[in-house]
């Protein structure tokens, strides 16, 4: 089955979006948040049902959009052309399938296309994305083989996570030997039931009969203790009463009294608020009196201190021409500085046309260019006219050292030729070498022999006496562990102690074996042989010396020696001498580009020297300093003439400060002809002094403004108190002061009485006996004897309720004896609770026990027929993806892990690979699956940016992988646009926020 098509309704953040011509390998490319993973979860919705709301997973229900679902056109094998749409619904949406041959229907026939696959397997299977890899990632060793396993079965890890649940089931259940598990624990608990059952059943009939005496007497105690009961509330009552006697009547006399005065109308604390009125009404007369005399004094205070508003609406511009005066002393000090610099600028002129020494007036040195281009004109000449005369020096000094060292070389050379030997006599002496033989290499071949024959007649007898005394060692251990062997033997016989005996005679065996072969000889016959050969060779060459002629010829060959040395250093010379005369032409031919080079800045110094007006005597010599000097000569001008335009512009500055002082000291200070600063201290001290007046004036002000506000609050404050005053006299309902005090007397009597009334209801209230039962109280006239009375019959029945309780305690001690701890029925149903509490947990224990063997027989069976296959196939997608460096991966013997072997038939487990290969090992086994185990099921393999950790070779590699599936269509997700090179561009289909875009 292939997709060709998709139109989204509503999903997501896409909204009415149709993708149409989806090849067999197709990419969706996108960045972030574009809708690649919005995409993918549409397919498995519309293929396989919307995520309910219970489930984890994301529904993607549109923000902006009614329309929810979509459609997909596939392309079957079987079935031909396919719409499946799916649109929102009941929980999982409402499906419609619509066949090429017109056939429509439902979830049925959407399952018929998809060969009753679920979700979960198609995912499985079909659809994998980065998750699957980083849980290897995140796995230690000994998992990641079984994860591995578990993807090469189901697709995913669940295979190794059910085997692991169960297992961690089982042994919560039981354990043989165990104590914690639940089986363990209800059978040691029905253990120690079952033996104290068996005690208490022997003792069951006596027991009950004790039981039926007990209960009796344990009735007549209860009656007794209700009588008992009876008796103490009636004498809890009359002592209640005897306390509560006196309240009663009282409260019965205060109601009375309270009912004679009748109903008074007076305000709440009258008296206490009509006092506290008049407390506070005495104060506010005083204050306004107080008042009012302070505001009269305050404005003759405020006539005496008016300051003058002529002087001051001109303080903003007098305070500016007095902040001025620091300024005018700056200017002096400045305008004191300028003449000295002046005077200063007019003796470095003098000394500059002194030492310049040409009749150039300032006007002139001012039109002589000296701009930058000019300066640096002169700069080079002189640098190059310096560099020059350093050149001509260097070049003399290597010519004199160059022509010195060529006559040396000449003089070696002449030398060495006399040295060597002529040719004739050279053929002589290398004839004598080839012809002879040397008589030294014998000799010293004859030495070394002695050598060797001497250290081995020192190590034949040092290993002698090493072997006799190794051999005495020997002898007495084994004799020793001989003797503890036979004390062993006899302890083990006498005990019956069999294995003991066993080992003892296998210790016999042992020891006999080492002495046989401690015993045997050193191998001196092989050292014998060696020395005998190399006494041998030595007689040889003893004999070969005697037998011939020989001749030494050592000091020939050291002659030829040293006659090819002198050859090679005579070539050498020669080679240097050839060198050297390279080298002296080379100066040569420096000489002759330093003289061009010299008429050359020649030529550029007088051109220089005629635009500056400098004699061409002193240009040759000091044409950079005489430049300088014009330089500094026009700059001081220049600076000679800032210098002048300052001190006028200073003039001017004071000039205008003096003047505004004296427009201000003429209209507001005496007529005194002072000085500068004298005018503006007492300018400064009038202003200082009207501000005062000003700050003083407006204090003044402001406070009389206060008091006048403060006196008109207090007035209003005192008509609310008097205002107040009266509304208690109408609320009392009286005309005049005096009556209202003793209205308020015959209130606060009424209050009392009320306030005693709360305070006995409040004694009363804690009472048990409620008002009906004190009412009839009050007719008992002798509680006493009342009391008296029930105090002895309820001694009575103490007295018999005593014995009772004796033999009631007697009766339980026997029962005591009989249960011994735990009575019979209680044990049986114990017994019984604890037997079915451990065949329901067997039960349930035997359930798991059977699941996970029929996985375990699940997974065999898996192993030995469906495995195989699988994994050749992975085998050769690990081989293409490693480039050869991976072949094999085998199956465990036992368990549910791989062995991964490489080229050098080296075995890994999965642990024991690189991050990367794990990764490509996992994809292998996940396509393989896809391609063997489920090959009549041609789905769609949809990858979500699986291979983001491979670098550029293996992802090549696993894209050519991909594109030789032919027998399944590839859709390929992913944000990186890297991956773009490996598909065609009609193959890619660019998303942006929701916009399909296929890139071409």
């Amino acid at each position: 089955m292939k997709i060709i098509g998709m139109h989204i309704y509503g999903y997501g953040q896409l909204d009415n979006v149709k993708i149409n011509n989806i090849r067999d390998f197709q990419l969706f490319f996108g960045e972030n948040e574009a809708g690649k993973s919005t995409i993918m979860a549409f397919i498995h919705g519309i293929l396989f049902g919307f995520p309910t709301k219970q489930q984890s997973e994301l529904r993607y229900e549109p923000k902006h959009n009614t329309k929810y679902g979509g459609k997909i056109i596939v392309l079957h094998e079987e079935l031909g052309y396919a719409v499946i749409e799916r649109v929102k619904g009941k929980s999982a949406g409402d499906v419609t399938v619509s066949l090429e041959d017109g056939t429509m229907g439902g979830e049925d026939l959407l399952k018929q296309v998809l060969a009753d696959f679920d979700k979960s397997l198609f995912q499985a299977v079909f659809s994998f994305n980065l998750q699957g890899l980083q849980n290897i990632h995140q796995m230690n060793g000994e998992e990641i083989g079984k994860f591995l396993f578990s993807a090469g079965t189901l697709g995913t890890e669940r295979l190794s996570k059910t085997e692991a649940v169960l297992q961690k089931e089982l042994e919560a259940r039981f354990k043989p030997g165990g104590k914690k598990p639940l089986i363990n624990e209800k059978l040691l608990a029905l253990q120690s039931l079952n033996g104290e059952l068996k005690k208490a059943s022997a003792k069951n009939q006596e027991y009950e009969a004790l039981i039926e005496k007990k209960e009796g007497l344990q009735q007549e105690i209860v009656e007794i203790h209700g009588l008992l009961a009876g008796i103490n509330d009636k004498i809890d009552k009359l002592k209640e009463w005897k306390k509560i006697q006196s309240f009663v009547k009282e409260e019965k006399w205060t109601k009375e009294e309270i009912d004679g005065l009748g109903e008074i109308h007076f305000p709440t604390r009258g008296i206490e608020r009509a006092e506290k009125l008049n407390q506070l009404i005495h104060p506010y007369n005083a204050q306004v009196s107080s008042i009012a005399d302070r505001i009269k004094s305050l404005k003759k205070e405020l006539e005496s201190i008016k300051p003058d508003p002529a002087f001051l609406n001109h303080e903003s511009a007098i305070v500016t021409i007095l902040d001025k005066i620091p300024v005018y002393e700056q200017l002096k000090q400045e305008k004191q500085h300028c003449e000295m610099k002046l005077k200063e600028l007019e003796d470095k002129l003098t000394t500059i046309k002194e030492r310049l020494h040409l009749p150039l007036d300032e006007e002139e040195i001012f039109s002589i260019n000296t701009n930058i281009f000019m300066k640096n004109q002169v700069e080079m000449v002189s640098k190059k006219g310096q560099k020059l005369i350093e050149v001509k020096q260097e070049l003399e000094n290597r010519y004199q050292e160059e022509k010195n060292a060529l006559e040396e070389f000449e003089k070696e050379i002449r030398a060495a030729e006399s040295q060597i030997f002529s040719k004739q006599e050279r053929e002589r002496l290398e004839s004598e070498v080839n012809g002879g033989h040397d008589k030294k290499s014998l000799e010293i071949e004859l030495d070394a022999l002695k050598d060797k024959i001497e250290f081995y007649h020192l190590a034949t007898k040092r290993n002698k006496d090493t072997m006799a005394s190794l051999n005495n060692q020997k002898k007495i251990q084994f004799f020793t562990f001989f003797l503890v062997l036979i004390g062993l033997a006899l302890y083990s016989f006498l005990t019956k102690q069999w294995v003991l005996l066993f080992l003892s005679f296998l210790g016999f065996i042992l020891i006999g074996t080492l002495m046989t072969k401690s015993t045997g000889q050193p191998k001196e016959n092989e050292v014998n042989q060696t020395l005998n050969r190399l006494i041998e060779k030595e007689k040889q060459i003893i004999q070969k010396l005697k037998s011939a002629e020989y001749r030494n010829i050592s000091f020939i060959e050291e002659q030829l020696k040293q006659d090819n040395h002198r050859r090679e250093q005579l070539q050498m010379l020669k080679i240097k001498v050839e060198q050297q005369h390279n080298q002296y032409d080379k100066v040569i031919s420096k000489f002759e580009e330093w003289e061009a080079q010299a008429a050359e800045n020649k030529e550029k110094l007088l051109t220089i020297s005629r635009e500056l007006n400098i004699p061409e005597y002193i240009a040759k010599s000091f044409l950079l300093e005489a430049f300088q000097l014009i330089e500094q000569s026009k700059t001081v001008s220049r600076e000679k003439r800032q210098v002048l335009d300052r001190l006028n512009q200073i003039t001017l500055e004071q000039s205008k400060i003096v003047n505004g002082l004296e427009v201000f000291a003429n209209q507001f200070l005496p007529r005194e002809s002072l000085d500068l600063q004298n005018t503006a201290y007492l300018l400064r001290t009038k202003l200082k002094e009207e501000h005062e007046k000003q700050i003083k004036f407006q204090e003044k002000r402001t406070k009389l403004t206060d008091l006048e506000a403060d006196l008109q609050q207090i007035i209003k404050e005192r008509q609310h108190l008097q205002e107040e005053f009266t509304k208690l006299l109408n609320e009392a309902n009286v005309e005049n002061e005096q009556q209202y005090y003793e209205l308020g007397t015959k209130a606060e009597k009424q209050g009392k009485l009320v306030e005693r009334l709360e305070d006995i209801k409040k004694q009363l209230q804690y009472s048990t006996l409620h008002e009906a039962e004190r009412e009839n109280l009050l007719q008992i006239h002798n509680c006493d004897e009342i009391i008296n009375k029930c105090n002895d019959e309820a001694l009575n029945l103490q007295t018999h309720l005593k014995k009772l309780q004796e033999d009631q305690a007697s009766i339980k001690y026997e029962i005591q004896i009989l249960e011994e701890g735990g009575v019979y029925s209680n044990l049986l149903h114990q017994f019984k609770q604890k037997k079915f509490e451990l065949e329901d947990a067997a039960k349930e224990w035997s359930v798991y026990c059977l699941a996970q063997d029929l996985l375990l027989k699940t997974v065999e069976k898996y192993k030995k027929v469906h495995l195989p296959r699988m994994l050749a196939k992975a085998e050769e997608f690990l081989f293409f993806l490693t480039d050869g460096s991976y072949h094999k991966i085998h199956l465990r013997e036992s368990g549910t892990g791989f062995l991964i072997e490489r080229m050098d038939h080296t075995l890994f487990e999965a642990n024991e690979l690189s991050q990367a290969t794990t990764e490509q090992v996992y994809v292998s086994i996940r396509l393989a699956l896809a391609t063997t185990l489920y090959e009549k099921y041609r789905f769609p393999i949809i990858i979500d940016d699986s291979f983001v950790n491979f670098d550029s070779r293996r992802t090549q590699k696993v894209m050519e992988l991909l594109k030789q599936l032919d027998q399944n269509q590839i859709l390929f997700f992913t944000c990186h646009r890297h991956l773009l090179q490996y598909f065609q561009k009609e193959n890619i289909i660019s998303l942006n926020k929701g916009i399909v875009q296929i890139i071409s």
